[in-house]
């Protein structure tokens, strides 16, 4: 994992806590490069405990889902993360052609082995604003490898790996796991990162009772005993090589 080079993007404040925390924590401590892209707080659907409380506004959501995920990336050790701010619910209309090339640039500023994001394979049952941002981060990657799509005459990259994380509601957002991480030696600041949410407390047992499931897999599939816990991925690509592996 030492010198990876990672770019996760996440649709909303906490999406990339749930279902990517542990591994970002993981290869930031095995000396990976990790930034994290957050394109929208998830002001409008995703804090409904913070509207609950009296006097809320746009702009308190706001500030609340800010010191949440501030305070996560610092627990998970991320260094390099940027807030876009845009509107959510619908976050489709915000996706402009000047955030695509923002987005181009991003990805070619960073040179990614890996790219992290929603998953491509399945359909976010309840959030569409997922499903948007997988497909838009996929066809960002693309271009950032075109040599025709010039963005501030940075370089083209070369293809990348891409996964998707898994969605809240996983068998009714018929996501179908590639890959499974073992993430039992940073468990404990997932634990921790994922309390910091209360905008969306009703996801932390959610997301707990998935990282003892995938957990579950790990142990069973490799025969590995100690692993305990674990989060699922969908690759956006078969793997190319010289051998089955």
């Amino acid at each position: 994992m030492e010198g990876k080079r990672i770019l996760v993007v996440s649709a909303h404040a906490a999406d990339y806590v749930w279902r990517t925390g542990g591994t970002i924590a993981k290869y930031i401590k095995h000396g990976a490069n990790v930034d994290v892209v957050v394109l929208s707080f998830g002001v409008r659907g995703e804090s409904a405990a913070q509207w609950k409380k009296e006097g809320a506004t746009y702009d308190t959501v706001k500030q609340n889902r800010l010191e949440e995920t501030t305070k996560a990336a610092e627990i998970l050790g991320v260094k390099n993360i940027e807030f876009w701010d845009l509107p959510d619910y619908p976050m489709r209309p915000y996706l402009t052609e000047d955030i695509r090339k923002r987005m181009v640039k991003k990805i070619r500023e960073v040179r990614p082995d890996i790219i992290i994001t929603h998953d491509k394979k399945g359909k976010d049952i309840l959030n569409p604003d997922h499903n948007d941002v997988s497909e838009f981060v996929f066809e960002c990657s693309i271009h950032s490898n075109s040599r025709g799509v010039i963005v501030d005459n940075l370089p083209t990259t070369k293809q990348m790996r891409l996964f998707g994380f898994e969605p809240h509601q996983t068998e009714l957002s018929q996501f179908v796991p590639d890959e499974l991480v073992d993430i039992t030696e940073v468990y404990e600041q997932k634990v921790a990162v994922m309390q910091c949410f209360q905008a969306q407390h009703h996801l932390i047992q959610y997301y707990t009772e998935r990282a003892n499931l995938r957990g579950n897999h790990l142990r069973r599939i490799s025969g590995n005993q100690t692993y305990k816990y674990g989060e699922a991925f969908s690759s956006f690509f078969p793997i190319a090589g010289d051998e089955l592996v």
